[in-house]
């Protein structure tokens, strides 16, 4: 065996090794830097090479179910590379060899060959899909990497731009203050604020950005961010208008502490925050509080965002998104009764299903009075972002 060949099979023991130790139900990009820590004789290549093997197998989903994990593996490689591989060429040097196909060329050679590949098994979930979506669009963005994506503050873009420039870094415009990057930049290195966070940039995907159209808030009104994480729609909330009063909540306090974190990075000082679990009335918590805008950006099944987290495809149980959607109705129905009247609630998920999506809106407009202003299906696959779905309804 040669020095090369010696090479890739170390890889793929490697590769195995860490897939018999992976949790069937943790997240990838938790569990990978811990078995490096604890592997420390493994250099930034062999990490390199490793993660990325890890993800391309996961981003087959449920398809080729029948083969070895090798064989998955390999058939992976292919349709995530558009390029000769080294490693898939040690291997099967007749799927390398069509590696420069587009990769519907290269779907149709694997459902045509005994390869046990259908494009629908890697999304096995697909008859969920909201009415707007292209599914074989959507299904084989499943074999490309996102892209990752800054939203700039106002007044920082030449900084911003300029600093990118200097490092080298490749970026692409989608408008003056959103940005693609390479998946990997380091922000942190390059925009270190001192602050908890990097200096004159959000991390925040193209989809998330473009949901936000939908707040448009006016001056000195009351918003209140009913399910907040770690605030970035607050943040462009802001953004938009500076002079709003803003509320935010969420159930979760180190998620909010997470929030502080952020917003003193980006120099936003003034915001009530409040720990609340809105699947219960938090009339106890909200005497008295009426809103001009609500943003329910609320927990959902995260479908939109699986070519990030390719792992959970495989993880994900059909049966829990009915699970998701008694969940965004029961905290709809508490938060709704906060509003204005004329005012708007702004429905969001990062879910490709129509029970969490389209079927809500409608469940929402019948029950409680609401009138539907827009709703829009955000389709990020195609441009290497998440697919996220968003409705403005109005009392």
């Amino acid at each position: 065996m040669t020095t090369s060949n010696t090479k890739y099979h170390n890889q793929l023991r490697t590769f195995l090794r860490i897939l018999n130790e992976y949790p069937q139900d943790g997240q990838l990009s938790r569990f990978l830097p811990v078995f490096f820590r604890a592997n420390r004789q493994m250099g930034s290549g062999d990490r390199r090479t490793a993660s990325r093997l890890m993800y391309n197998y996961f981003r087959l989903g449920k398809a080729s179910a029948s083969l070895s994990p090798e064989e998955r593996l390999f058939i992976a490689e292919f349709l995530c590379n558009s390029h000769s591989d080294p490693f898939l060429e040690n291997f099967r040097p007749d799927l390398n060899s069509y590696a420069t196909l587009s990769i519907e060329e290269k779907i149709k050679l694997l459902e045509a060959g005994d390869y046990d590949f259908r494009l629908e098994d890697v999304f096995p979930f697909h008859k969920h899909l909201s009415s707007e979506i292209e599914q074989p669009g959507f299904l084989r963005s499943f074999f490309i990497q996102p892209d990752l994506f800054i939203r700039i503050h106002p007044g920082r873009e030449t900084f911003v731009k300029s600093r990118l420039r200097q490092e080298a870094i490749s970026f692409t415009e989608y408008s003056d203050q959103t940005l693609a990057l390479p998946n990997g930049t380091k922000l942190d290195q390059l925009f270190s604020s001192g602050k908890g966070g990097p200096e004159g940039i959000e991390v925040q995907d193209l989809s998330s950005q473009e949901a936000g159209s939908l707040f448009k808030p006016n001056k000195y009104e009351h918003w209140w961010d009913c399910c907040a994480a770690s605030g970035g729609k607050s943040l462009y909330l802001f953004h938009q208008q500076p002079d709003i009063k803003l509320l935010v909540s969420d159930i979760r306090d180190n998620i909010l502490e997470n929030l502080d974190e952020r917003f003193r990075a980006a120099g936003v000082g003034k915001y009530q925050k409040k720990i609340l679990d809105l699947t219960k009335d938090p009339q106890p918590f909200l005497h008295g509080y009426s809103f001009d805008g609500i943003i329910l950006d609320a927990p959902c099944s995260g479908s939109g965002t699986w070519g990030r987290s390719p792992e959970l495809i495989s993880q994900f149980k059909e049966s829990r998104i009915e699970v998701f959607q008694r969940l965004q109705r029961s905290i709809a129905a508490n938060v709704i009764k906060y509003l204005k009247p004329g005012k708007p609630l702004i429905y969001i998920t990062c879910s490709v299903f129509k029970e969490e999506n389209e079927d809500n809106v409608d469940f929402l407009v019948k029950n409680y009075n609401l009138q539907l202003e827009e709703q829009k299906t955000i389709k990020g696959y195609g441009r290497k972002a998440d697919t996220m779905f968003a409705a403005r309804l109005c009392v």
